[in-house]
């Protein structure tokens, strides 16, 4: 999703809340994503409020400061069982990962309101933060499980090598002709883009917004701008720059790109040269890889070089540098994805065995 989609987003959510949510949207540095997904679970938290008739107000813009400030922590979690026994939009119950961000997101504001905000003399809005009473929920997968789970959603080894080639002598194949007009124009910038991810582990939305200036081929390193708006520097993966080098070598004529576009992927229609957006590079994954057999995400292609690159140091903090994360609580699961390690301790335990059988 693009930025000017989100803001719009954005604006709807705040239009229907109370100045002080406008207030904790402005005082808080998420990223847009993040900003928007928090609004809807303060949303859907308002919503049950009112529902519950802890709140008197018609509408969420009317909620008060002081309904927050006296809910008691049977109130959260009467709200935590609320979601827990409601089903989403597909059918199924919100699963723990999707409570927890509405806790994260209920944390973010009270945080706010009881800490950040100095709109009362200069004084938070109330000094009680009943969240802090609220744990999240235990994910009842094990890291190894959600490893084994990842793992076959990943084009780890050979198996990236054989995407890349399917994408260049067999998925036209597989096009009807209106398809096949589309794949041979954007074929070069289309495979540079899956070669990029896996070749540096960017964020789709980090990908959408590399410019030209960004890249340096000589050196194997992209500039990229991260979540927050933070700058980055980051080595590129020998193998994939001959693929980013063929889709630089067509750029401006097939794109009809001029000299003042920064943009480096670009999109050509209706006669206007654009960037292309985070939501075409997505299409564009789920599109390839589900022809190829195994479908996956722009974040599976991140995971990938991130579960690779532990493969071969086993260090997080250099997984995490790659990544652009601030911590490596996050690379925890990587250190689970390759379990090979696991299984040679247990065949020594079982060599051990034996030898002792022999005996």
């Amino acid at each position: 999703m693009e930025t000017s989609q989100y803001l719009s987003l954005i604006e709807q959510e705040l239009a229907k809340m109370p100045d002080f949510i406008k207030e904790y949207n402005l005082g808080t540095s998420h990223s847009l994503a993040t900003s928007y997904q928090y609004l809807t679970e303060i949303r859907r938290f308002f919503d049950w409020l009112r529902q519950e008739r802890l709140s008197d107000s018609k509408t969420n813009r009317g909620i008060s400061t002081t309904t927050l400030e006296n809910l008691r922590r049977n109130d959260i979690m009467l709200y935590i069982d609320y979601l827990g026994h409601n089903k989403n939009q597909q059918g199924r119950l919100n699963s723990p990962t999707t409570i927890n961000r509405s806790i994260n997101a209920l944390r973010s504001l009270y945080k706010f309101l009881t800490i950040t905000a100095d709109n009362n003399h200069g004084q938070p809005y109330f000094d009680r933060n009943v969240m802090l009473k609220i744990n999240s929920l235990n994910n009842t997968k094990t890291l190894n499980y959600r490893a084994h789970v990842l793992e076959s959603h990943m084009y780890t080894g050979d198996l990236k090598y054989q995407f890349m080639d399917f994408l260049d002598q067999e998925y036209e194949k597989k096009c009807n002709k209106q398809a096949l007009v589309s794949f041979k124009m954007n074929k070069q910038r289309d495979m540079s883009i899956i070669a990029l991810i896996l070749g540096t582990g960017i964020r789709v939305s980090e990908c959408a917004g590399v410019n030209l200036s960004n890249i340096n081929l000589k050196e194997a390193t992209l500039d990229v701008r991260r979540k927050g708006g933070q700058r980055d520097s980051v080595p590129i993966a020998n193998w994939t720059i001959d693929y980013i080098k063929q889709y630089q070598d067509i750029r401006s004529d097939r794109y009809h790109a001029d000299k003042n576009e920064q943009a480096y992927f670009l999109t050509y229609y209706h006669r206007k040269t654009k960037r292309i957006t985070t939501n075409a590079i997505e299409k564009l994954v789920n599109k390839y890889s589900a022809a190829f057999g195994h479908p996956l995400t722009p974040h599976k292609l991140r995971h990938t070089l991130a579960s690779e690159l532990y493969a071969v140091t086993k260090d997080q903090v250099l997984v995490a540098q790659q990544l652009g994360q601030k911590g490596t609580s996050a690379t925890d699961l990587y250190t689970h994805v390759d379990q090979r390690k696991q299984r040679a301790a247990l065949e020594k335990i079982s060599e051990e065995k034996n030898n002792q059988d022999t005996e």
